[in-house]
């Protein structure tokens, strides 16, 4: 499938660092059209909202407990695309700080630094680390790579009180949520990074990123995956 025939999908994130994201969208078959701050455009068939720095904490109410400084425009321009995709009925994808966004815009709330003893396992100036989370029975996860499996890691911030509607569906080995969906709604959102896991960045401590993608372009087609779930 090339050309006209690709689901364009939307990609927010930093400036010139969407390219580990739109390379993982064509590999999954779409037509990645990533942006800073980009207006919503909803010919695309589906948003993914990008990892990146820390949230304003105000856009929660909550004053500042260890939140690195904002990117104010790029916070309100990724709640507005999540409210446009939202409102129309498209699939979303949120990747690390784009789960938090969604919790956030759904009214829930981040923990803004995890504790010493949590982020030893989460965050580290070298790179991603890796480690096990588990995702329960019926997720999206377990139908993908099962109950128990290894993902990467670089975050000091999590979801904290769920936003509205939202379901927590995989944790860490510390209790707190790292995946979430809504059901009734094709969205999922992950603490971890599957572009970093995927295609030309695969690796073998982890499991395969590419069914994740392969996942939200099916869904971006209007399919249902669980009548030919994509393994890990």
């Amino acid at each position: 499938m090339t050309g006209m025939g690709r689901l364009k999908i939307q990609l927010s994130g930093p400036a010139d660092r969407t390219d580990n994201y739109s390379a993982a969208v064509r590999g999954a078959g779409g037509d990645p059209r990533p942006g800073y701050c980009p207006a919503p455009d909803l010919s695309c068939h589906g948003l993914v909202l990008c990892g990146g720095g820390d949230i304003d904490s105000t856009l929660f109410g909550r004053p500042n407990r260890g939140s690195n400084p904002p990117d104010k425009a790029r916070d309100r321009a990724e709640l507005a695309l999540f409210q446009a995709f939202y409102q129309a009925g498209k699939p979303i994808l949120g990747v690390c700080r784009g789960m938090q966004v969604i919790n956030i815009a759904l009214g829930g709330d981040l923990i803004q630094d995890l504790p010493p003893e949590q982020k030893i396992f989460h965050t580290s100036c070298q790179g991603d680390l890796v480690h096990p989370i588990f995702a329960p029975e019926g997720s999206v996860l377990h139908q993908l790579y099962g109950h128990i499996f290894s993902v990467n890691s670089a975050h000091h911030q999590a979801v904290n009180r769920l936003g509205e509607g939202l379901r927590a569906t995989a944790w860490s080995e510390s209790g707190f949520a790292e995946a979430l969906d809504l059901p009734g709604y094709p969205l999922l959102g992950v603490q971890f990074h599957p572009e970093r896991m995927a295609f030309g960045k695969r690796r073998l401590d982890t499991v395969d990123g590419a069914a994740i993608w392969a996942w939200f372009l099916s869904v971006c087609r209007g399919e249902d995956p669980a009548d030919s779930p994509v393994k890990g």
